[in-house]
């Protein structure tokens, strides 16, 4: 499936220069939808583009800058997708139906089990790990998380994700000659992979961030209560 979408990737990449941010707002909603589809074939690909001045704007850094907000947002968008949805439908709807939109029982209820786990940071973590990356919106609507805290902790952890992708892209792009769409995606996705040791700190580091901030908010509210 991969290298099928890599080629229909490599094909659009000539519209770029016109069309090349749209592109990423557009397949990176997919992504984060409840439709499987690779980030690493869309962003890896973007970031080298710019890098070479491929994009709309011809400017190496304003065309990255451009292209991780057009990721970012196109993440939210397809987060709020699965957000609606969620909240609209209801868990009997999804656990019953869900199968024939690539949502299996056995990924929805392991959304739901990590999110009542770990609560409402699980949407900034979960943005980075495969497999689950997209569907953890679901429980966020199940549950009638806020909108806002919702949007903060995905767009935060989406922003990091489609920023890694890009800057891989952007560096293989800045440092290398030539090289074909297929062989720069595996590429990217061997140095990811490769430096995961680095990217699984930053993340306990983010979610550790989180749980403090919000037992400090929790912590105050309780004082207020209690003195009333």
């Amino acid at each position: 499936m991969t290298e099928t979408l890599i080629s229909h990737i490599e094909t659009l990449a000539n519209y770029a220069p016109v069309w090349g941010f749209f592109l990423v707002f557009f397949f990176m909603t997919i992504e984060s939808s409840f439709i499987p589809f690779p980030s690493e074939v869309v962003m890896i690909p973007a970031g080298f583009l710019a890098a070479r001045g491929g994009l709309t704007f011809g400017s190496p850094v304003l065309d990255a800058i451009v292209a991780i907000a057009a990721g970012t947002i196109g993440s939210l968008a397809g987060a709020y997708i699965n957000y609606y949805l969620a909240k609209w439908l209801g868990y009997p709807v999804l656990e019953r139906y869900g199968k024939y939109f690539f949502l299996p029982k056995d990924k929805l209820e392991r959304a739901q089990e990590i999110f009542r786990q770990y609560g409402p940071g699980a949407t900034f973590v979960c943005r980075l790990l495969p497999a689950i990356r997209q569907l953890i919106s679901i429980p966020a609507g199940l549950s009638n998380m806020k909108l806002g805290p919702f949007t903060l902790w995905t767009g935060l952890g989406a922003g990091f994700w489609v920023t890694i992708l890009t800057v891989v892209g952007y560096t293989i792009g800045a440092h290398t000659a030539s090289m074909s769409y297929a062989d720069l995606v595996h590429k990217g996705k061997d140095q990811i992979g490769a430096n995961l040791i680095y990217l699984i700190p930053t993340l306990l580091v983010g979610f550790a961030l989180y749980v403090w901030i919000s037992n400090r908010i929790m912590g105050k509210g309780k004082k207020v209560a209690v003195s009333g």
